[in-house]
């Protein structure tokens, strides 16, 4: 069975990383998936914490669902240059016509095919076969590196099939070296493989943007989408499983498909799953929480903190409160790491525009820390080409968030949150970016 991605949105968050990691597992244990979770993006300090926390490993890193080489590539059983041709053949005969020729050192020497053994043979016979050149036993004694074509294409294992289309097109070969990133053989890709190369089956989860998606997803096999954010769909071929709901996380989502299936998630996945409903509902404080929120996370709190479990005695109180500190802390983080860990990009009323969240237990006191982050804002608007970004800094203890935007943008001198002297927005009672702030937002650039 073909591997299934399940994969959250670019700049994750926890409940991004989880709710991949949760139905990841649901789907091998119900469907008998070969499902893996994916990410499509760096892990930020509060997700490390919580997967550092249960042992559970962070998903595998894909940040781009385009058909690479390694996805068509054989490894054909090879020879060396100075085996004899009797063994190139006896591969051909087994691989449809081909015999990769590798150097002791692993690099690709050649190819020995059915054209480059007919060019031998013509050169060393001739035009026209005599009679004491019947018995071509001897010839099968020579080298192979003698009857071999050596100047085959070669490319990256970890490269972009579509990249190179066009050149393969213009090429007279049909029969491609695959190779690591230190030239070491890895097998043979053919042309007809290479126009029609299997895609990435993936499923979304926390998102259904195209914007905040890996790369190329247009490329990709969408087989479903599991989501509680406003739609703002890619379009698909055929028809797939979409579910978009009003809950306070995807991790609430996946939870309730695990007690659909009758089943259990173990204690590691039950607790980074309840990381993700903590973290995307501040706790359950955020207006976006609903009471199947607070059901599930009552659920998940008896399965993470069994008697068996590291987290034995923790209670959803006490975890969700380590869960938000452990993302706590701006002063200690890279600028640019803050604008950018939970950065979601949007497009309405002709702006393109960024808003990333920060949680925090205090807010930003130091000037110099305001200033680096202004400025990071700036490399961000200019770098990505957005109308303007925008940082949102929420007090999980206040129950409030401080607004820092890229560049004076008068579409937003109408925000209904007072303007602060250090040039920071104070936006009293607005934890919820989604619920919050994103609608305010588009009614102004979309009036």
């Amino acid at each position: 069975m073909e591997e299934l991605y399940v994969i959250g949105h670019v700049n994750p968050d926890t409940d991004s990383i989880a709710s991949a990691i949760g139905y990841a597992w649901l789907l091998r244990e119900r469907d008998g998936e070969d499902a893996l979770a994916a990410r499509a993006g760096a892990i930020n300090q509060q997700t490390t914490w919580v997967l550092k926390t249960t042992g559970v490993d962070a998903p595998v890193l894909i940040t781009d669902a385009s058909p690479r080489f390694e996805s068509v590539s054989r490894r054909y059983a090879s020879i060396t240059p100075d085996q004899p041709l009797r063994e190139a053949w006896t591969i051909a005969n087994r691989t449809g016509g081909i015999a990769p020729v590798v150097n002791e050192d692993g690099s690709p020497y050649g190819l020995v095919t059915g054209w480059s053994l007919f060019a031998y043979l013509s050169e060393v016979i001739g035009p026209i076969v005599k009679q004491s050149s019947d018995n071509l036993t001897p010839l099968m004694e020579i080298p192979s590196r003698e009857a071999c074509s050596t100047n085959v294409p070669v490319f990256f294992a970890n490269s972009r099939i579509r990249d190179s289309l066009n050149r393969i097109l213009r090429m007279e070969e049909s029969d491609f070296f695959v190779v690591d990133d230190d030239g070491r053989y890895l097998g043979v890709a053919r042309q007809r493989d290479l126009l029609d190369p299997p895609r990435l089956r993936v499923v979304l989860v926390d998102h259904n943007e195209p914007r905040q998606a890996i790369g190329s997803l247009h490329e990709a096999e969408l087989v479903e989408v599991l989501d509680h954010h406003r739609l703002d769909n890619a379009s698909t071929h055929i028809p797939i499983r979409f579910t978009v709901d009003i809950v306070g996380s995807t991790s609430t989502l996946v939870t309730e498909r695990i007690v659909e299936a009758g089943l259990s998630a173990p204690p590691d996945i039950a607790a980074v799953l309840l990381g993700g409903l903590l973290s995307d509902t501040l706790i359950l404080t955020s207006p976006t929480t609903t009471p199947r929120d607070r059901q599930i996370a009552e659920r998940l709190a008896r399965w993470a903190f069994g008697i068996s479990s590291p987290l034995k005695g923790e209670t959803v109180q006490s975890y969700g409160e380590k869960v938000i500190g452990a993302g706590a802390g701006l002063e200690s983080l890279n600028p640019n790491e803050i604008v950018n860990q939970d950065m979601k990009r949007y497009e309405a009323g002709g702006f393109k525009f960024s808003i990333a969240q920060a949680e925090v237990n205090k807010f930003i006191e130091s000037d110099e820390t305001k200033k680096a982050l202004f400025e990071a804002l700036a490399r961000q608007k200019e770098r990505s080409g957005l109308d303007f970004s925008m940082l949102m800094v929420t007090n999980v203890v206040a129950g409030a968030s401080r607004l820092l935007i890229s560049s004076d943008t008068p579409v937003l001198n109408d925000l209904p949150y007072p303007l602060l002297p250090d040039g920071i927005r104070e936006a009293r009672g607005v934890v919820s970016r989604k619920k919050q702030l994103l609608p305010v937002i588009l009614g102004l650039v979309e009036d």
